[in-house]
């Protein structure tokens, strides 16, 4: 009676699990036989099964999670069709990266062949460059790969608004914890949107939040240390010092960025979140630009709506700003306070708002 007891506990156990199972039948065809082609799992970003192109086709047959996010990719390719477990037969064309199957995988490689345009554009023409050539054109080309990255932030967050009722925005849920804060996978879970149960997205929310995590790295040390001081020229070419913002009741956040930076960009809209909310209590924001031409830098100032002040020697990475605090990328900050010392380093992020909540309080 014991064993029949634990048979139906076990069964029991086990029966949700394989509710969840869905049966998978991939085809596709491919030009390059005798190349292995892999079937990923893009949660563990493993392969769950490979095998070799012959005659020009492959194929996979199995069961996996329901609407496990997966996708097919062949030896040596960077590209990835992308698709969703979700029991519809899928038909890929590894050599125009294209899918049939259900309606939503159909608009979901629709959207990531839409997205990937201007970066299949962005690495042609510089495939066609030489090492002298892009390093003359390094702030150009960092301009251009700055706008493709706020091109897919944007898609992203419109793909969120427009099919929060399908699966499809978990392919770009990274982007768009990266742009929106961490904080937003909390929202989608309350909200209970389509895709807010799905591993996926807590994946993303962790791999984002892990990445905006600051490193351990000798930088520390300046934590407990009086600032150096620096002076560089503002954008009309007038002469300033840190030293003139640090005061008795001012806590001072000197900021080191660059037009070309994609991350620093990205960085901007939190910082002035905390400049609007802190500085009337008292905190003040200095933009040190690792630049070396004026002119992005100034676009740079008026697109991005920085009101602090702004300083640069335009040197790029020989910045007086990079020996003094030992600085060897970018962004990065430090936090002063009204005695002149460095309490804190590389706040992005929540970490920002956190920060100076425990100062100035709400």
């Amino acid at each position: 009676m014991q064993k029949v007891l634990l048979l139906a506990a076990f069964v029991a156990a086990a029966m949700p699990s394989m509710a969840q199972q869905e049966k998978y039948s991939v085809s596709g065809t491919y030009t390059d036989n005798g190349k292995k082609v892999y079937l990923i799992d893009r949660l563990t970003n493993h392969a769950i099964d490979s095998m070799i192109v012959a005659n020009g086709k492959f194929s996979f047959k199995g069961s996996a999670q329901k609407d496990a996010f997966m996708a097919i990719t062949a030896e040596n390719k960077k590209w990835q069709v992308l698709f969703f477990n979700d029991g519809t037969p899928v038909t890929v064309n590894l050599n125009d990266s294209t899918l049939k199957g259900s309606p939503m995988n159909e608009r979901l490689v629709k959207y990531d062949v839409e997205q990937d345009i201007p970066t299949k554009a962005f690495r042609a023409k510089t495939s066609k460059m030489s090492k002298e050539e892009m390093k003359a054109h390094q702030e150009e080309l960092m301009g251009e790969y700055n706008k493709i990255i706020d091109g897919q932030i944007a898609f992203a967050n419109r793909i969120f608004q427009e099919e929060r009722k399908s699966l499809i925005p978990l392919a770009y849920s990274e982007l768009y914890f990266f742009d929106n804060g961490v904080e937003e996978y909390d929202k989608l879970v309350e909200e209970q949107v389509l895709f807010a149960k799905h591993p996926y997205l807590k994946k993303a929310r962790d791999e984002v939040a892990q990445m905006l995590q600051p490193k351990e790295s000798p930088k520390t040390a300046f934590i407990g240390q009086q600032f150096t001081d620096l002076e560089m020229a503002d954008p009309d070419g007038k002469m300033h010092k840190i030293s003139e913002f640090v005061d008795e009741g001012k806590w001072v956040l000197v900021d080191f960025w660059a037009s070309w930076c994609g991350p620093c960009r990205a960085e901007m809209p939190n910082v002035l979140e905390a400049y609007d909310k802190y500085h009337a209590k008292g905190f003040e924001v200095i933009g040190i630009s690792f630049d070396q031409k004026k002119e992005p830098w100034v676009r740079a100032i008026e697109q991005l709506k920085m009101p602090w002040m702004q300083l640069s020697d335009l040197k790029g990475w020989s910045c007086a700003a990079a020996p003094a605090y030992k600085i060897d990328a970018i962004p990065d900050n430090i936090l002063i306070d009204p005695q002149g010392k460095i309490t804190d380093r590389a706040l992005r992020g929540k970490a920002l708002q956190t920060r100076l909540q425990k100062i100035f309080g709400e």
